[in-house]
């Protein structure tokens, strides 16, 4: 009707898709990158920042797909793809290069597919922040994220235009949209019928949706939300209960086809006659019957593909924080402006919560029976870690990762949760999650070796990111002191509650 009405020439075209126009924003000549250098690193060379062409020899090399590492025989990079992964001999020596030495560890960059860029400064509503939280993400080697469910979509949508731009750095981020259940400020059940569920799902994946999270719906809800995300392509994942009071038992869900379960494993474990949490909290794997019915629930998963997200540290963070979990190897609360900091520390310490603190010991044992029963590739990684200001989501992959090999699980195996099963679990793992021929270059250099030291993916020298080269500290330095509110008269908008009329 516009067409027809005389407006041709007032047509414009747009694709809406953060993840290409990442991509396309990033493709440099080789001529601006031959001269745009990043600072001098404590090896005394200096590193190519563009995306372009150019070279990474040295270090140790994990390519994200077996238990041990090789020598880095080489990888070139072209335009924000891995061109070659092997030796040169006599050629490129003319590009720019990155050298390594032996204690450098190179993997594929990570991915956080439970990424909340959501902060509750005041204790008065989660906001989402778009500013230093992408930052923190990839300073810390994650390249990748899917915020499972947004606060505020609109918000998220100006974030990731301005990652796309250039604006500000931050990972490569699959939009969730909103909440499909009562998590979603104003839902109503009554209203949001399966009919409404598709109208709205289809309005999301067709503007830019990757993925859609389930929080607080109903069966025949669900059902409709996972119909028309694969109708378009998308995953779904969800943050589900037992089956109690009209809930959905991550059971039934993998057996409506869904992608993904957040949490816990569900299954006869959790009976339809309390909540989740009633049985997660005593639960005994000890018992002979309870342990053979999450080995069932475990092989249904693996039956019919789907992936366990098990986000451990979310648990603890509102429990007693496993001290060395949760030590800091960072001032993560230098990245406050000091009157945001001021306003943290008056909350501080919170109160731990002891269901959660059982729920937490419960998920580790659960974690392992599921790896045991042969789901490694099926575990993924998501930190779910809405932050009350002293903790930030962007360094929760690491605390993640610990938190899974001290649960029992191999370090390659927790590794490969954090790259390549990710990538695997939300359809990007043919251009994403391992360092080969053809695939976007995205990786980071570590100090130490995390097949060894889990610990060690806490020491990120260098990020690479669609083949832009990152230097960590000069990525933290630029955001200390920047995230919150400046004084009182700013401090509205970081309330959600008020903010968002919620």
């Amino acid at each position: 009707a516009f067409y027809d009405e005389g407006g041709a020439d007032n047509l414009t075209l747009g694709t809406d898709h953060p993840f290409r126009y990442t991509l396309r924003a990033l493709i440099v000549p080789l001529s601006v990158l031959s001269v745009t250098l990043a600072p001098v690193m404590a090896t005394g060379q200096a590193l190519p920042r563009d995306a372009g062409d150019y070279v990474i020899v040295g270090g140790r090399l994990w390519v994200g797909t077996g238990d041990e590492a090789i020598a880095n025989p080489g990888i070139l990079i072209r335009n924000g793809t891995i061109l070659q992964v092997g030796s040169f001999g006599e050629q490129y020596t003319d590009l720019p290069r990155i050298e390594l030495t032996d204690e450098h560890f190179l993997m594929p960059g990570l991915f956080d597919l439970h990424a909340h860029y959501a902060v509750d400064l005041f204790g008065e509503g989660r906001v989402d922040e778009y500013t230093v939280n992408p930052v923190l993400f990839l300073a810390n080697g994650v390249t990748s994220t899917f915020p499972a469910g947004e606060v505020d979509p609109a918000e998220a949508r100006k974030g990731r235009e301005r990652i796309a731009s250039g604006e500000i750095s931050g990972p490569r981020i699959y939009s969730s949209g909103p909440y499909w259940g009562t998590a979603r400020p104003g839902w109503q059940h009554e209203a949001m019928t399966p009919d409404s569920i598709r109208i709205e799902g289809a309005s999301w994946a067709l503007n830019g949706a990757h993925g859609f999270k389930a929080k607080g719906i109903r069966p025949d809800q669900l059902e409709a939300v996972i119909e028309v995300a694969h109708a378009h392509g998308l995953t779904v994942t969800a943050h589900l209960d037992s089956g109690f009071r009209n809930s959905v038992n991550p059971r039934d869900a993998i057996l409506m086809g869904i992608d993904r379960i957040e949490h816990f494993l569900g299954g006869d474990a959790l009976p339809a006659t309390q909540s989740a949490y009633e049985s997660l909290e005593a639960l005994d794997l000890d018992h002979t019957l309870t342990a053979t019915k999450i080995r069932e629930q475990s092989k249904l998963f693996i039956e019919h593909g789907a992936f366990f997200d098990a986000t451990l540290t979310a648990y603890g963070y509102f429990a007693d924080r496993e001290a060395a979990v949760y030590e800091y190897w960072e001032d993560e609360m230098g990245f406050l402006t000091p009157y945001a900091r001021a306003i943290v520390d008056a909350g501080l310490p919170k109160t731990p919560s002891e269901q959660f603190g059982r729920i937490y010991r419960v998920k580790r044992e659960t974690v392992k029976a599921f790896y045991d029963e042969g789901g490694a590739d099926n575990l993924t990684l998501g930190t779910d870690h809405p932050s009350w200001g002293e903790f930030f989501s962007g360094f929760g992959s690491h605390r993640e990762l610990h938190a899974m090999v001290l649960a029992g699980i191999p370090n390659p195996a927790a590794l490969r949760a954090g790259t390549i099963n990710a990538a695997r679990a939300i359809g990007v793992d043919t251009r994403l999650g391992t360092i080969e021929s053809g695939k976007y270059a995205d990786l980071i250099v570590i100090e130490g070796d995390p097949l060894r030291e889990i610990t060690d993916t806490r020491n990120v020298r260098i990020v690479v990111k669609a083949g832009r080269v990152y230097d960590t500290k000069e990525l933290l330095d630029g955001v200390r002191g920047a995230m919150g509110p400046l004084s009182s008269t700013d401090a509205d908008w970081w309330k959600g509650n008020l903010r968002l009329g919620r």
